[in-house]
């Protein structure tokens, strides 16, 4: 992976984590979306769909919304599908390498999310005055801030991620010692465990779940069947 695949991806990552809380919020920022993409411009948008597909059923749980803390998977799915669509040269090891490396950055990726919310609060302090007077020009300068800052967010840790996690996702392939069926078994039993545990609290939370559920299954049951 080149400075340039770095740089562009880096600036995808910093797109879609913005999508993910900040703005346009059009869910640009789902797996399977900023997956695809990655892997489109990596030269394989099918495995990119693919793995994009893999980290939906994790990030199904996830409710972006609120001060609580989440995973960020804008950025993730940049690495996802960007070292999922690079590594097919490979046998066995790549879903679960690209996975696990989607799922660390995830997780910083929620860390460095309240890191940007204390930055946000630090600089509304020092300008209480001006906000309780009601100026226009201070709370639109605040906003500005607050999504330039989480845009370079979200290309950092996009960056670092690329830089720090593919030549460890190729070390690990060199020395895979997994057959590829089970391999990716197993990341598929881990996936589906997590979204049936979110569908299971969804049945039991969300009134009328149960049947949006099942057209959307009979749905894609039929989909398949005609295709």
């Amino acid at each position: 992976m080149n400075g340039v695949d770095i740089v562009i991806l880096a600036l995808l990552g910093g797109v879609l984590g913005l999508d993910t809380v900040s703005f346009p919020q059009a869910m640009l920022s789902r797996p399977i979306v900023g997956a695809t993409i990655a892997g489109a411009f990596m030269g394989d948008a099918m495995a990119g769909l693919l793995i994009g597909a893999t980290l939906e059923l994790f990030a199904v749980d996830t409710l972006p919304f609120g001060a609580s803390r989440y995973p960020e998977w804008g950025s993730a799915s940049v690495i996802g599908g960007a070292f999922f669509a690079k590594a097919m040269t490979f046998e066995a090891g790549p879903l679960a390498t690209s996975v696990l490396a989607a799922l660390t950055v995830a997780w910083v990726g929620g860390w460095s999310m309240v890191q940007v919310r204390k930055l946000n609060a630090w600089w509304a302090r020092g300008r209480h005055d001006a906000v309780a007077s009601g100026s226009r020009q201070t709370v639109i300068g605040l906003q500005v801030a607050g999504l330039v800052a989480d845009l370079f967010r979200g290309i950092i840790l996009t960056a670092v991620g690329l830089a720090a996690l593919h030549p460890l996702q190729l070390a690990a392939l060199q020395s895979w010692g997994s057959d590829a069926p089970f391999s990716r078994a197993m990341v598929v039993g881990a996936a589906g465990a997590v979204s049936l545990g979110a569908a299971y609290k969804l049945f039991h939370a969300v009134p009328g779940f149960r049947w949006e559920f099942l057209i959307g299954l009979a749905g894609g049951v039929g989909l398949v069947v005609l295709t």
